[in-house]
């Protein structure tokens, strides 16, 4: 759908709208066959479960104030002159509900609140201005980060490998730009919506999105500097302020452990929720 382009988009907006006035459960076809079916009898998949390309940025300054001060170290004057990013593992997505286990040998499980932006065209060299355009919608993204792997892997100086890739959560749905319309912070890609994250049902993380340092437009456009973006590329935002583990406890923990329940919010978009595993392959709540 995101490949086929805006005039599927459209012609998919009108149809949900033609069917909101309806009841859904209550339409059939010709068979006898319903077009749809109640939340509580269908298993969500992650929107995009294979996504093409998986870039995180780190984008909220009071998330990157904290990671450094717990380095002992002020940010980096270059942190401000353009948004940088790693490419994560888009071959490791988890959708709402999948359990998330820690990798092999790790005892520092966090997660990581974010919002992602999913690419609707194909695009290069975009301008600040002209980027959000090129923006399909948005989701929750929860960047599973296990913090004592990741802690040995940075003072290479590379970056996070082994400590990122083995599970991104997105969802539990993409919402456009059109949806979230009133709640535009005059920025591109930016929205005034609040971030929470909570754990066993306690709040541990709130936040703004619109605090965010780095516009989306200011994140598509360095992605696509010299270099092509293709429908369903996703770009994440990066932790907003005190939305991990690693902010709330000092880099110290307690960390997530088997058995606890994740949810992320943020609203107008919805709740993303995973529970911790035992180090089994992944699998439902």
């Amino acid at each position: 759908m995101l490949e086929a382009g805006p005039g599927t988009w459209e012609m998919a907006e009108e149809a949900a709208n033609l069917l909101a006035a309806e009841d859904p459960l209550d339409l059939w076809d010709d068979d006898g066959n319903s077009f749809a079916w109640p939340i509580e009898a269908v298993r969500l998949r992650s929107p995009l479960p294979r996504p093409p390309s998986l870039r995180a940025f780190y984008a909220f300054e009071q998330h990157v104030r904290a990671a450094f001060a717990l380095r002992r170290q002020p940010i980096p004057p270059e942190w401000y002159e353009a948004p940088v990013f790693y490419f994560s593992n888009a071959q490791s997505i988890l959708g709402p509900g999948e359990a998330v286990a820690a990798p092999a040998g790790s005892r520092a499980l966090d997660f990581e609140l974010e919002v992602a932006a999913v690419v609707g065209r194909r695009s290069r060299d975009l301008a600040v201005g002209e980027a959000e355009q090129a923006i399909f919608g948005f989701t929750v993204m929860n960047d599973w980060s296990a913090r004592d792997l990741q802690r040995v892997e940075m003072r290479v100086g590379l970056g996070p490998a082994k400590g990122k890739d083995f599970a991104t959560s997105l969802g539990p749905c993409i919402v456009t730009p059109v949806e979230l319309a009133s709640h535009h912070a005059g920025r591109p890609g930016v929205y005034d919506l609040v971030m929470r994250a909570r754990v066993n049902g306690t709040v541990r993380s709130q936040g703004n999105w619109k605090d965010v340092h780095f516009s989306f437009g200011d994140m598509l456009a360095s992605a696509s500097a010299d270099a092509d973006l293709i429908p369903g590329d996703v770009l994440g935002s990066g932790t907003v302020g005190t939305g991990c583990l690693l902010e709330l406890t000092g880099g110290e923990g307690p960390w997530l452990q088997p058995g606890d329940l994740v949810e992320l919010e943020i609203e107008a978009i919805g709740v993303l929720a995973n529970r911790v595993a035992e180090r089994v392959k992944p699998g439902r709540l």
